[in-house]
């Protein structure tokens, strides 16, 4: 009889795939547009002080999630909270403190993103998320991962606010482009790996989006929410998925799935 328990070294140190991902992934980017918010504006700490301060979170947090030698997910997705809370500060910091507006540091972080993912294609083969069970191929995959999220806040204020979108216009832009690249890995035979990394970067901007139509004022077109609040209710969503959603790891990709 065939040993029905896989083999650890097939396995990745990330989620695969699922429903139960995706939901996760949006809560948890909407938490770090509310939860960086909240430390920056809220508690009048400044950009510079609220990217410090999770910047420090991050780090801790990837530190333990490279040292497991396998899954766990509450450190997976509090290390994408991480990542998702000092990307809204830092991309807060570039785009208002140093003044290189939501267009500038949306092509800055775009670049590096293409950069990240170009160079840990060339170094590893691949960048299916599925290969990621060792450090080399984990630093690159939170190093891309941290500039989505921080491209994903300039990228969706670019939008509700400069392009004059609003929030509600914002969200049905980013839920439509979303709905396209699903429908294209139904009905198309293009790269997955491309696909899953175009849905991962624009849930980002999605989060970024609601959670200032959460918590911005009514004038300006939100519903006025406090941010602590929100980010609590959030919290709280994230557990439940958590808890009642099943997540496992992922098969480790084979090498000629790049």
């Amino acid at each position: 009889m065939k040993n029905k328990i896989a083999d650890p070294h097939s396995l990745s140190k990330v989620p695969a795939v699922t429903a139960a991902f995706w939901l996760t992934k949006i809560a948890a980017t909407t938490l770090g547009e509310t939860g960086g918010d909240a430390v920056t504006m809220s508690m009048n700490l400044g950009y510079l002080t609220g990217t410090l301060i999770f910047a420090i979170i991050f780090l801790v947090a990837v530190v333990v999630q490279i040292k497991r030698h396998s899954f766990n997910k509450w450190i997976y997705w509090f290390t994408v909270v991480a990542t998702t809370t000092v990307g809204t500060t830092l991309a807060d910091f570039a785009d208002r403190s140093l003044g290189i507006g939501y267009l500038g540091g949306t092509l800055l972080l775009s670049t590096l993103l293409i950069l990240s993912l170009f160079i840990w294609r060339v170094t590893c083969g691949t960048i299916a998320v599925s290969s990621v069970n060792n450090g080399v191929t984990e630093c690159f995959y939170w190093v891309t991962i941290m500039f989505s999220q921080t491209l994903g806040t300039a990228l969706g204020d670019w939008t509700a606010d400069s392009e004059g979108l609003g929030y509600d216009g914002g969200i049905l832009l980013f839920v439509g482009a979303l709905a396209l690249i699903w429908a294209a890995s139904r009905f198309t035979s293009l790269s997955r790996t491309a696909l899953f990394w175009a849905a991962f970067i624009l849930t980002r901007p999605l989060g970024a989006v609601v959670g200032d139509f959460l918590d911005k004022p009514v004038a300006a077109g939100g519903l006025a929410l406090s941010r602590y609040s929100a980010s609590l209710a959030l919290t709280v969503m994230i557990i439940a998925f958590l808890w009642l959603l099943p997540q496992r790891p992922a098969m480790k990709a084979a090498p000629a799935q790049g």
